[in-house]
């Protein structure tokens, strides 16, 4: 492909004044460490313990949620009566792992009528459908709880209702001014919820509820924390904030997937070659991908079965049709980024515009997502990718650092007949009709609002280091800062002047560069940066400056520290 990835500004990050330097006094570690602490909001011995030591008593009580108390009341007065009680999620991995875990719990501890419902991505779209209030309906339902959705789905609450069917909301997506009809909302973001963490994925939501609901019940807290690697898994795949509640709900949740997983995510990380400890990352790219192969490409209950099946034989027919579904998934993700990248590269109209947005009828929705956020690292830009489904014009928009593209897009609710999402990915449906004005109103929108610096890709580093300070001792307490995730990323560093050592720095598989990098006082180490060849300029006769992360590489049995290398350029 003839575009290459876009050159970045980098930025180092300003840390609050004299923070670091009390760190240093009060823990006695690298002074690098105490200003990466001083980054994410820690400013004392006590705040760096609770960082660096996460501890399940300090979650919030569940009850401090708006809701909550009506929530557990009612499905308790289900559970008394016999109710016929219903679990509907979205299809993404946040809401199949939700729904596996509120149905599992329940399951445990109610011998009544339950079942569960995933709409489809294609015949019903995101969110609450009348399908499924019709399935409810029809089956007799009287309660029903959403996971990961709900808060948008004013009519169909109140259609619900009307029917006689209570509605238990917990999702975590901005709420509306306006509010569904339902039985309770549980949603910290609704703006007078006094639930002190805002930022939980929609099954650390559900995850609460059932946590309410063993109080109730009495409980043992190994009833609820069995969950966790599946709440981990939906923080990982949803790119939550991995702070507050979140890193410790992530923290113990991928401490139990290496130590005793649920026997579905452990059947997933043997597949995917997995055999070390995984990481949140892990998780990220190579468990959640797969979980979500199953709505991208069919239907997603085939995740909810694999998460709530006993059977080892049964779970591993599952886990290999989820694998399948994933390598379908991906061939259709390569063709339709290459043939979107197309569009962008030979369509000069479109390089002139803030924002992206293309569409073609024949493209997969089920992937649009993931190719937007592919053409972001070439065409930096809000940028949406539609495709025809099921009569509409229906995908996924993902936005740049700094853009808020869900409130770009509430902009142009009137175009819409349906939306939701966060900050920075949202979802979108409209009438085929409506696609031309939206493209010029989502166009004049984000070309009024948005800082033009915001189009230019940012590397913010953390820190800047020499090659000493690349030591085991040091890198030990950065591993200590995982699990990383968004408020809380993998430390980003910068070392100016290196040269190449000895001419060992190379271009291999003609797209990536083995860095083998030293300094004026022979320091050595070595690095790899990915789609990097075009660069490989800047590396003789040098001096260079290198922006990069770090980790272990691990070949033939040995250990050694490495540079992951996300830009060079030349020293000043």
């Amino acid at each position: 492909m003839a575009l290459q990835q876009l050159n970045k500004r980098w930025t180092l990050k300003p840390a609050p004044k004299g923070v670091a330097e009390h760190l240093y006094q009060a823990l006695n570690i690298h002074p690098v460490l105490c200003r990466l602490l001083s980054l994410r909001g820690i400013d004392s011995y006590a705040a760096a313990k609770q960082f660096f030591r996460p501890d399940m008593n300090d979650l919030h009580d569940p009850f401090l949620m708006k809701g909550m108390t009506q929530a557990a009341d009612r499905i308790c007065e289900a559970v008394e009566w016999n109710e016929r009680i219903l679990v509907y999620g979205d299809y993404d991995v946040d809401g199949t792992t939700a729904v596996a875990v509120m149905y599992s719990f329940l399951q445990e501890h109610y011998k009544g009528v339950l079942s569960y419902y995933i709409p489809h991505r294609y015949r019903e779209g995101y969110g609450i459908s009348k399908a499924g209030i019709d399935f409810a309906i029809a089956n007799g339902y009287t309660l029903m709880i959403t996971l990961d959705c709900g808060i948008k789905s004013v009519e169909l609450i109140t259609y619900a209702k009307s029917h006689g069917i209570d509605v238990i909301i917990c999702d975590h997506h901005t709420p509306d001014t306006i509010l569904p009809p339902a039985f309770a909302i549980l949603n910290p973001k609704q703006a007078d919820c006094p639930y002190p963490f805002k930022e939980l994925s929609g099954c650390g939501i559900g995850y609460k509820l059932i946590c309410a609901l063993a109080v109730r019940w009495q409980l043992p807290a190994e009833r609820t924390t069995c969950f966790l690697d599946l709440v981990a898994t939906s923080i990982a795949a949803d790119i939550v904030p991995v702070d507050g509640e979140n890193r410790i709900l992530a923290y113990y949740g991928i401490k139990k997937a290496n130590e005793d997983p649920c026997l579905s995510i452990e059947t997933l990380k043997s597949m995917s070659g997995l055999i070390r400890d995984i990481t949140l990352t892990d998780l990220v790219f190579a468990i959640g991908p797969k979980i979500n192969a199953a709505g991208r490409m069919d239907d997603a209950r085939k995740a909810v079965d694999l998460f709530i099946e006993k059977d080892p034989q049964k779970i591993l027919e599952l886990a290999a049709v989820l694998m399948t579904d994933n390598t379908d998934r991906k061939e259709v993700d390569k063709n339709i980024t290459e043939e979107a990248l197309s569009i962008l590269e030979n369509d000069t109209m479109l390089a002139s515009k803030k924002s992206t947005v293309l569409y073609k009828e024949h493209w997969h929705k089920g992937v649009v997502g993931i190719v937007a956020s592919r053409l972001i690292d070439y065409c930096y830009k809000p940028t949406i990718v539609l495709a025809m489904s099921n009569g509409k014009v229906s995908g996924s928009a993902r936005s740049v650092i700094g853009f808020n593209v869900y409130e770009a897009i509430y902009e142009c609710r009137e175009l819409l007949e349906n939306y939701g999402g966060h900050f920075y990915a949202a979802g979108i449906t409209m009438k085929p009709e409506n696609y031309l004005p939206f493209v010029r109103k989502f166009e004049e929108v984000v070309s009024g609002s948005i800082d033009p610096r915001l189009l230019v890709p940012e590397i913010e580093i953390d820190a800047e280091i020499e090659l000493e300070d690349i030591k085991p001792a040091f890198y030990n307490i950065i591993r200590q800062f995982e699990p990383f995730g968004p408020n809380n990323m993998r430390p980003v560093f910068c070392t100016r002047n290196v040269f190449d050592y000895q001419g060992n720095s190379r271009i291999v598989k003609e797209q990536h560069i083995k860095f083998v990098v030293t300094n004026r006082r022979g320091i050595v180490i070595d690095g790899i940066g990915f789609k990097m060849a075009d660069k490989f300029r800047y590396t003789h006769p040098g001096p260079f400056d290198i922006v990069y992360t770090l980790d272990e590489n691990e070949f033939n049995g040995n250990t050694k520290l490495q540079m992951k290398v996300l830009d060079i350029r030349p020293s000043c």
